[in-house]
């Protein structure tokens, strides 16, 4: 990274597992720990990147109107649906990205956590390396509250106050990676809460406990209520149901952080955005 400054992450990621970074003339994985004497060919990246990375004008517009928190040490913006967190995987340009071009200036934004393409809400960046350090071991020790609103299907039994089962990442024969329910994949809690009811539907509070991929979304499927406008884990009853709503997206948002860094507390709410709040309008109540 300081060889390549200003090359975006998802770039030199992706130029290791394509092979064109060796070390010792060989191919390596972007986790190999590098030992003194090693060889290493870096390939020129930077006008690559230059070309392929520009961030799209509706993207800038749209994050220069959602910061929530600006202060020297961390950013928090309020993340739209569809916009993935960093570029890779077919995507040229993500959030962090945009942030990059928006603040030329910054010496160091890095992705404290990480949103689902899809999913909406509060996001922090780091502009230190010591808050990225702070923020990742609150993370780890549970001394961060974040907490997601999400509508999934069916009737949530105020008695579940908890799924608790371990995850595993796979990848598909197309390259598609998702997450499941494994015996010997990783612990994974969520804690979970009713906040309104509706027929056929439930708008529930989700707390995730441990920070796995694709957590919430799984373990709502295996608790029997996947999030309606889920692609990835829905099952054809909850697809229909989110076709005859016209749900235009999936319905899983961050809404609220709180913790406390530096000897200050910070809480931040983000209410769901209109489109969300419009479909709930129009859902019948239910008991």
């Amino acid at each position: 990274m300081r060889v390549l400054q200003g090359v975006p992450k998802a770039r030199v990621y992706r130029a290791i597992r394509k092979g064109e970074v060796r070390v010792n003339k060989g191919r390596v994985k972007p986790e190999t720990k590098l030992a003194a004497e090693d060889n290493i060919r870096v390939p020129p990246l930077a006008e690559t990147a230059k070309r392929n990375h520009g961030a799209s004008s509706r993207w800038t517009r749209m994050l220069s109107r959602r910061v929530v928190l600006d202060q020297p040490d961390l950013l928090v913006l309020d993340k739209p649906a569809g916009l993935a967190v960093h570029g890779g995987s077919g995507i040229d340009v993500g959030l962090i990205e945009t942030l990059r071009q928006m603040y030329p200036d910054e010496r160091y934004l890095e992705l404290v956590h990480r949103l689902d393409r899809d999913t909406s809400g509060l996001i922090m960046i780091a502009r230190r390396a010591a808050t990225l350090r702070a923020l990742h071991e609150l993370l780890r020790k549970d001394g961060v509250d974040k907490r997601y609103q999400c509508l999934i299907e069916g009737r949530w039994p105020s008695s579940v106050a908890y799924v608790e089962a371990p995850l595993e990442k796979y990848s598909l024969a197309s390259g598609e990676r998702l997450v499941k329910v494994a015996a010997t994949g990783k612990r994974a809690r969520t804690e979970f809460r009713v906040l309104r009811r509706f027929q056929r539907a439930t708008l529930v509070e989700a707390k995730p406990i441990t920070g796995r991929t694709h957590q919430i979304r799984v373990h709502c499927r295996h608790a029997g209520h996947p999030i309606l406008g889920d692609a990835k884990y829905s099952t054809p009853s909850t697809e229909a149901f989110a076709a005859a709503l016209e749900l235009p997206r999936l319905f899983l948002h961050a809404a609220s952080l709180r913790f406390q860094l530096a000897g200050e507390a910070v809480s931040l709410d983000s209410p769901l955005p209109d489109e969300l709040v419009a479909l709930l309008n129009a859902l019948p109540s239910g008991k």
